[in-house]
């Protein structure tokens, strides 16, 4: 069975991917923005399910970017404030797309942007830079 760090990182490496997606499909016109917030959606949701994870926290079946980050609130997870409009993307997520009519109209850049940011968020989590070693103190130990 996976460890809580392991899905995350799982979690984080797919949502690089649905961004990469998103932004290297962004600039073509046969490409409908639907396929964009999908793409920008699908890495948020999973950028905020990869810190959760990390953190131990359950989540559900959910692709309610709200929903989701109310529950990294509620367990004293800070989300940043570049992603307070997040949820604009939530219409974009794959049940709505097959029960209802597509959505339109996403801002392409700025989904993209949420998705970096919450890319961002969710490495800064999942992957922190590693700290150098500690410094020993050469000169005690030096017999010269």
């Amino acid at each position: 069975m996976a460890t809580p760090v392991e899905v995350a990182r799982v979690l984080l490496a797919r949502a690089v991917d649905d961004h990469a997606m998103a932004e290297d499909l962004a600039p073509s016109t046969r490409i409908p923005d639907a396929g964009i917030g999908f793409h920008a959606q699908q890495s948020v949701e999973k950028s905020v399910k990869a810190v959760l994870a990390f953190n131990g926290i359950q989540f559900p079946y959910s692709h309610d970017l709200e929903a989701l980050i109310d529950l990294c609130e509620e367990n004293g997870v800070k989300i940043p404030a570049a992603l307070s409009s997040v949820d604009d993307l939530s219409p974009y997520a794959v049940e709505l797309r097959y029960d209802e009519p597509a959505p339109s109209g996403v801002d392409r850049s700025e989904g993209i942007e949420w998705a970096a940011e919450a890319i961002a968020w969710a490495r800064g989590i999942v992957e922190p830079e590693p700290q150098p070693p500690a410094e020993t103190d050469s000169a005690s130990s030096d017999t010269n």
